[in-house]
């Protein structure tokens, strides 16, 4: 089994280094579209609406990147990855960068040799539970039958808390969170776990969202954000930065309503200045023009924008900023300076 697995790992780490040595900019501009694995379907953060068009709160990061790069967001093709099949996706060059909810662990940085460019969603693991089920605390779900996806932290988070707390549990193994939300309905498993900020996305699609609970227990840390190959640093950066352009405009108070103002001419702000592309040579350092930033920004709005339309607290998700705050604000959103 040992064998297998360090085998895999090689394998995937093999396929990144080829991968990544063809420059992932030129490609992309060459192939005049940007392919981006996303989730098979998470509401909030990746999903197909009914006309077959991605939206959510990772698929912004994607069109940022798109808009920077090739000046138009729509030029993304979605790619729907599960947990098992993301990596070998990013590794084998099928996927120019992938954007769903992966958490940031040292051996996916160091033994799958990619590059996670920051984190767009600070999370942790949570449990789901009928109401009707009478528990109020995942400690007392001693015997209890949990769904869990195949290939991912959370599988690994669960066998750790249940050992911990000296109680035993049945696995149900499910690959999509599509697959998931079906077996817990129906009842084949007592409990859901899954990232929290994916089980109120799951919990908002029910037909009666009340009938379930969060329970209180988070179980670990999850650092969410979007990933690369190693190997090609230039493609890393851009990624990287878009998603601080995000960051740094919230930060800065451009938003989608005064951007094309605040970019028609330098201000007083030499920051949004160089952000915006009215001074310095950013974009240069980077390989693309000066409104690289502008167009990531424009896209979908600044990173407060794209989190209150997906998933804030005024969308069936629900969710509270928390440690997604700006640091200004008490939170962990935090950019390195564009100077």
């Amino acid at each position: 089994m040992k064998k297998s697995v360090f085998l895999g790992a090689l394998t995937v780490a093999g396929l990144a280094a080829g991968a990544a040595a063809a420059g992932t900019l030129d490609d992309v501009k060459a192939r005049g579209k940007l392919n981006c694995g996303v989730t098979t379907g998470l509401v909030g953060f990746a999903a197909p609406d009914a006309n077959g068009e991605w939206n959510g709160f990772d698929v912004s990061v994607c069109r940022a990147v798109a808009a920077a790069v090739l000046g138009d967001s729509s030029a993304v093709e979605f790619v729907p990855t599960t947990g098992k099949t993301r990596f070998t996706a990013l590794a084998s060059g099928e996927i120019d960068m992938l954007a769903r909810n992966t958490t940031w662990t040292f051996s996916r940085d160091v033994d799958l040799k990619f590059t996670f460019v920051g984190v767009n969603y600070y999370d942790g693991q949570g449990f789901m539970a009928p109401k009707d089920l009478g528990v109020s605390s995942a400690k007392d779900l001693d015997g209890a039958t949990v769904c869990i996806q195949t290939g991912t932290t959370t599988e690994l988070n669960l066998a750790d808390f249940f050992r911990s707390n000296n109680i035993s549990y049945e696995p149900v193994p499910i690959e999509t969170n599509a697959e998931a939300q079906q077996q817990y309905l129906a009842g084949a498993c007592d409990v859901f776990t899954t990232d929290a900020s994916g089980l109120a996305a799951t919990r908002a699609t029910f037909e009666d969202p009340s009938a379930h609970v969060l329970l209180p227990e988070i179980v670990s840390k999850e650092p969410l954000g979007p990933l690369v190959r190693h190997g090609d640093n230039e493609w890393g950066d851009i990624v990287r930065w878009t998603l601080n352009a995000l960051i740094t405009a919230e930060e800065l108070g451009v938003t989608s309503a005064n951007i094309k103002e605040a970019s028609m001419e330098a201000g007083n702000n030499p920051e949004i200045n160089r952000l915006l592309g009215t001074e310095g040579t950013l974009g240069e350092m980077l390989g693309l023009d000066a409104q690289w930033a502008k167009r990531a920004i424009e896209a979908g709005g600044n990173y407060g924008e794209i989190f209150e339309k997906n998933i804030g607290e005024n969308t069936p998700i629900g969710l509270a900023r928390g440690l997604n705050a700006q640091w200004t604000d008490g939170g962990l959103i935090y950019s390195p300076p564009f100077r």
